[in-house]
């Protein structure tokens, strides 16, 4: 790895902490910057991972007030994040190279799609906490939570889309308070494969630590910048840049 590919990781991991911030799909810009500069899918996918986890973090606390009065449904919620996480990681390592890089082209083109339902899903939940207080029984979040997290622990990409799309369901209760608790899981999710990683697999400490720093520094731009880019000129050139990708993987 020379230094000018640590330039072009660093760059790419700014901007993904900057998307992440504002409208989410940072892993559609970091995993193909891994995988163009000829690093195997299954290994980008795992320094992604590591290397993006930090930056959930500062999601989940800058919105902890929203947590107050949720104990209960967090104790619920976090050990499946945590064995969704794990059980993710240790799938995707049973994998293999081959069969991963063939599943590739589909899990960006699904995670593009879900970028796109994303303002509908949003719609969705506000309509849900308008009409009736009825949810299911927490105790379902099991059948709903679990595979999600597992898909967080395998590719990640759209992860937070599903998550909040699956709270909205069951649980009633304000969108911010929801995205507060979608922070929370996802960024278990993350930890918990990162860890797993970091114990089961190599990799190389040095790819992560540059986009590490460049996805946190990018997330602290990205804060400031909410308020001058638009997300939704931001979300469509993410989704544009899914699109494009996911067909280069296919034809390759």
């Amino acid at each position: 790895m020379t230094i000018i590919d640590l330039i072009i990781l660093t760059l790419a991991s700014f901007l993904a902490g900057i998307v992440n911030a504002i409208a989410g799909g940072g892993t559609l810009i970091t995993f193909p910057a891994l995988t163009a500069l000829g690093i195997p899918a299954l290994i980008a996918n795992v320094t992604n991972t590591i290397a993006l986890s930090p930056g959930y973090l500062a999601g989940a606390l800058a919105q902890r007030k929203e947590l107050y009065g949720q104990k209960r449904m967090l104790w619920i919620l976090l050990p499946l994040s945590l064995a969704g996480g794990v059980g993710g990681g240790f799938l995707l390592l049973q994998t293999g190279e081959r069969s991963f890089r063939e599943i590739v082209p589909w899990l960006i083109l699904f995670a593009t799609v879900l970028l796109i339902l994303q303002p509908l899903i949003r719609k969705w939940i506000n309509h849900l906490q308008e009409g009736s207080h009825h949810r299911i029984s927490i105790y379902w979040v099991f059948l709903f939570i679990l595979p999600a997290a597992f898909y967080g622990g395998y590719f990640g990409a759209g992860v937070s889309v599903i998550i909040i799309a699956t709270l909205g369901v069951m649980i009633n209760d304000t969108l911010n308070r929801l995205n507060a608790l979608k922070q929370v899981i996802s960024f278990v999710i993350n930890v918990a494969t990162a860890l797993f990683f970091i114990f089961t697999t190599s990799f190389s400490w040095t790819i992560v630590i540059v986009m590490a720093t460049g996805s946190i520094l990018g997330g602290i731009a990205g804060g400031r910048l909410a308020g001058m880019i638009k997300p939704q000129v931001l979300r469509w050139t993410i989704i544009t840049i899914g699109f494009i990708v996911s067909i280069i993987y296919f034809i390759k």
